[in-house]
């Protein structure tokens, strides 16, 4: 019977806007279970079905422990599926690494790959033997796969997730009912990051100009686009056979 059906649970890091917000109003619209994770609650969504954890990610541990001991108390048969969104990345201050303060770049790895890291590491520990499909969604960059002077912390977090990934889908693959892994890049996006981009000193992040031709030429994806592309990839039947992926290779 549809009421006694199982709804599908997906974590979602860095909610409160861009891409992440959008992602979430999409997961809400198709009735899903939600957990956001975000230093603010997303603007505008109210449903039954979400449960938003105020949170700080540069902190990652206390958010790895209490996502652990959410997911242990649910038990194995609470779900149909459960998917892990880590979409949560900050950007350094623009400039070569040798002027940008120490604190910016620790935060930058902090929030860039150590909190995926550790929230996948609880997530994956809380979850082993649930018999239901488990994916997890890194989302990466094309910068981690093009190296930009001027963002290098940026760069080498977004790269760091897609090694991270292939390494988790050879650990899983080796497991019964392993989890399925994806780097994904989301493609060029319209968010507050682009903002930050186009507005640097040019005197110490040239590329700036590039970004600002990305606008003018109409190339990026609002939020909306984006988010339904992921949410497309993360539906697609052969997910994980390639751990380091692209949303615009689909």
């Amino acid at each position: 019977m549809l009421g006694t059906m199982k709804p599908t649970l997906s974590v979602v890091t860095g909610a409160s806007r861009g891409l992440g917000h959008a992602v979430a109003v999409q997961l809400l619209a198709r009735g899903e279970r939600l957990i956001t994770v975000s230093r603010r609650a997303p603007a505008g969504l109210s449903s039954p079905q979400l449960l938003h954890w105020d949170a700080d990610l540069a902190d990652a541990g206390a958010v790895a422990r209490r996502l652990h001991d959410w997911l242990a108390a649910q038990g194995p048969q609470a779900f149909a599926a459960v998917n892990l969104i880590n979409n949560a990345g900050v950007i350094a201050e623009l400039a070569p690494m040798g002027n940008v303060a120490d604190a910016d770049l620790t935060n930058a790895v902090r929030v860039g790959l150590e909190a995926p890291m550790r929230l996948t590491a609880a997530f994956l520990r809380a979850t082993r033997g649930w018999p239901v499909p488990r994916k997890v969604v890194l989302v990466s960059s094309g910068l981690g796969r093009r190296a930009m002077a001027g963002s290098a912390s940026y760069c080498a977090a977004k790269a760091g997730l897609d090694h991270l990934a292939r390494a988790l889908a050879l650990e899983e693959a080796a497991r019964p009912g392993g989890a399925r892994i994806v780097s994904l890049a989301p493609g060029v996006i319209d968010t507050d990051m682009q903002v930050q981009l186009r507005g640097a000193d040019r005197s110490r992040f040239p590329e700036g100009d590039r970004f600002e031709q990305l606008r003018t030429t109409g190339r990026l994806d609002s939020p909306e686009q984006a988010a339904a592309k992921v949410l497309a990839y993360l539906a697609r039947p052969d997910f994980g056979s390639t751990p380091v992926a692209d949303v615009r290779d689909a």
